[in-house]
């Protein structure tokens, strides 16, 4: 008798995971609390994959020998108790999928950046004429890939969510650019337990693999004394410093790694700021370590176009540059975007507040921040910390208003950034959606 697989969720990564559980012989049933998007409906549908929407039915789900359950639902959800109390083992589509490839798989996590790092490390490998699948968090489900479109290498980017339910799987070239404090809730608002969660990256990996992270960050000095990584270490940092690995000297970028060292000016970059040098000397690494040559990883770093939603010129109006930094869903990330940002600024903040500590960016907006609007149903909390630090501050409850009030506020020289250090589910459907309503209000000034 075929052993049963239940899979909680059908986005892109269970309608995916759904996909290879049916080529792999598995009796699959798919269950969504909501209701489920057309396109995966005809996904399921196609592969007589039976599911069900807007329900979990209990008895369908713990009789299964093995769930696959999306990031999106916490582990407090009632039907994950529910399973854990019949000892049903949990696991995420990326350790599933990982079961049926022998790929190379390039796993890239941090609180930010990672989206960028990840799109700029599959540019490098497609420039070199690799044969890249994009999976994760961008791109298509890992598991679609490997049961239907596979691929020699993959590029994954991991969230916190995914690696809390990965066991066995192993990556190739772990990167992780930082930790920070995000999604706490989802952590009983203890940082160490969400750190310790991002230290599942390099889990089984062995000496013949690569870890490649951020050498300044606190946080993860303390994890690799804590977790103690069996792969080749490979820290990148600003400067030159002893063991750092990627670093900076002289205006030249040098990565010095097992396949060589490797060089090119600064200057030619293509992403600009001191976070997206670190993505970039990440990107660079991991393309080395692949033994990627020289010139392609230099054309990669210099072409590179950047991320859509992440520090994204939009455009200027009457002399005001608008930024449109939707993915700015932390308070770390509006951190790097302040930094970023070298005029008076009209900041637009709120959202549905993941367990923020403000403190983080209180300097840089008593410094650079002329005015503030505060965009959610609830704006009380940005209040509470805010109030009395900035003279102008308004609420908006639309994107189009919020736009509206920071037209009015900015003058020439200024710049309006959206950077909402929350989650978007208040009143948008994601960060996508809310980046594309800032952009559309601005263009229609």
């Amino acid at each position: 008798m075929s052993r049963r697989i239940v899979i909680l969720g059908a986005g892109e990564s269970g309608a995916g995971a759904a996909a290879l559980a049916q080529k792999e012989g598995f009796d699959v049933f798919v269950s969504d609390a909501s209701s489920i998007h057309p396109k995966y409906k005809k996904m399921l549908d196609d592969r007589a994959v039976p599911w069900e929407e807007g329900r979990h039915t209990e008895d369908r789900i713990l009789a299964a020998d093995e769930i696959i359950k999306s990031p999106g639902i916490p582990d407090h959800a009632p039907v994950i108790l529910k399973i854990k109390e019949e000892n049903i083992p949990i696991l995420s589509e990326i350790e599933f999928a990982g079961r049926y490839t022998d790929s190379k798989m390039i796993c890239i996590t941090g609180s930010n950046g990672k989206t960028t790092t990840t799109m700029l490390t599959r540019h490098i490998f497609e420039n070199a004429g690799l044969d890249a699948g994009l999976a994760g968090n961008v791109g298509n489900s890992l598991a679609l890939q490997v049961a239907e479109n596979p691929h020699t290498y993959y590029i994954i980017e991991l969230s916190s969510f995914q690696l809390d339910n990965m066991y066995d799987f192993r990556a190739d070239v772990a990167v992780l650019l930082n930790i920070t404090p995000d999604h706490l809730d989802r952590y009983h608002y203890d940082f160490r337990e969400y750190a310790a969660s991002k230290f599942g990256i390099v889990r089984n990996q062995t000496a013949d693999d690569a870890f490649i992270f951020w050498n300044d960050d606190p946080v993860i000095r303390e994890g690799i004394e804590k977790f103690k990584p069996k792969a080749t270490l490979y820290p990148f940092s600003e400067n030159r410093k002893p063991g750092v690995k990627g670093y900076v000297e002289d205006g030249q970028i040098i990565m010095e790694t097992l396949n060589g060292i490797y060089t090119m000016d600064r200057d030619l970059l293509s992403l600009k700021g001191t976070h997206n040098l670190y993505n970039s000397l990440a990107s660079g690494i991991t393309a080395k370590v692949s033994d990627i040559r020289d010139e392609r990883i230099r054309m990669s770093l210099s072409d590179f176009c950047g991320v859509e939603h992440r520090l994204e010129m939009v455009t200027r109006v009457r002399g005001v540059d608008y930024i449109n930094d939707s993915k700015a869903t932390n308070v770390n990330s509006c951190w790097y975007a302040l930094q970023s940002v070298n005029t008076p600024i009209v900041l637009i903040l709120g959202g549905t507040d993941k367990g923020n500590d403000y403190s983080e960016i209180e300097q840089l907006v008593k410094k650079k921040v002329r005015a503030l609007i505060f965009m959610g149903v609830d704006n009380r909390k940005l209040h509470a910390f805010f109030d009395g630090k900035v003279a102008l501050i308004k609420d908006a409850d639309s994107m189009e208003e919020a736009v509206n009030k920071a037209y009015n506020l900015a003058v020439k020289g200024d710049t309006v950034l959206l950077s909402p250090c929350c989650a978007s589910f208040d009143l948008f459907e994601n960060y996508e959606d809310r980046g594309e309503r800032f952009k559309n209000c601005v263009r229609s000034l």
